[in-house]
């Protein structure tokens, strides 16, 4: 689904990925952690074509196999889910507008880009299955961070794509909108879709992944399954600081040990 090989990519002049390589499946689910800055929303932000890498001979993105794959069959296959995207929409988009507007992967409505009444039934549907329906005329800035990135989560669930990218799918939310997100995640996966989602908190890594990677400074420094990577010592190794992890039912816990 997503091969990365050697990627360098810069934002403005910071140099934020160094010659990354990743490999994911098209049945897996991932979770991409790392602390802040380490170029986890660069590498979303590659995949879904806001961003380019360094053009290098040794280097290439594939998805799906293919390195130009058109935007409208990327959309097809993978929805995308971000803090970037939800802040891009103007408060006045109507959470009907911000769920049609997946269609055409624009950010709101446009007099140009005429949604069809299967459009139109599909994006209710999908706020339907949200429990959205009874917002579907209100305006974004009306509404709560936590049903905004409902609405984002329903619009890219349009197409009804085989995967989910999720930057941080719990980020200003609180502990009750955290926990009702990280569900429909897990709905989401129950239903036979890949997963990749990036985070700062071991807390947002569902159950239903079984693959982690680390990245640090732009770099892969672990991978492999998550029993094997969330350990005390690789996290504490990545966040410079000394870390307990506990594990329970498929939930992993992190606090400073020190504390």
């Amino acid at each position: 689904m997503i091969e990365f090989h050697r990627v360098t990519a810069f934002q403005q002049q910071t140099k934020v990925l160094d010659k990354l390589s990743l490999k994911i499946a098209p049945t897996e689910r991932v979770a991409i952690l790392g602390p802040n800055g380490a170029g986890k929303s660069t590498l979303l932000k590659l995949i879904n074509r806001e961003l380019y890498p360094v053009a290098q001979d040794d280097s290439y993105i594939k998805l799906f196999g293919d390195e130009t794959i058109h935007l409208t069959q990327l959309r097809d296959k993978i929805g995308f889910v971000s803090q970037d995207l939800q802040e891009n929409y103007t408060p006045y988009t109507t959470a009907l507008g911000v769920v049609v507007s997946g269609f055409f992967g624009a950010i709101g409505s446009h007099e140009h880009l005429q949604a069809t009444v299967q459009q139109i039934e599909k994006a209710r549907e999908m706020l339907a299955r949200l429990q959205m329906s009874h917002h579907e005329s209100s305006m974004l800035q009306r509404l709560s961070t936590g049903q905004q990135r409902r609405l984002l989560l329903a619009r890219a669930m349009v197409h009804e794509p085989q995967a989910l990218i999720f930057d941080e799918p719990t980020n200003g939310l609180d502990m009750g909108g955290a926990s009702a997100m990280l569900g429909l995640l897990r709905t989401f996966c129950s239903e036979g879709r890949a997963l990749v989602l990036t985070t700062h908190h071991v807390d947002e890594i569902i159950p239903e992944i079984d693959r982690v990677v680390l990245i640090n400074k732009g770099r892969v420094i672990a991978d492999g399954r998550k029993t094997e990577i969330l350990t005390s010592g690789n996290l504490s190794n990545l966040y410079q600081t000394s870390l307990q992890v506990i594990e329970k039912n498929g939930w992993y816990r992190c606090w400073n040990h020190r504390m």
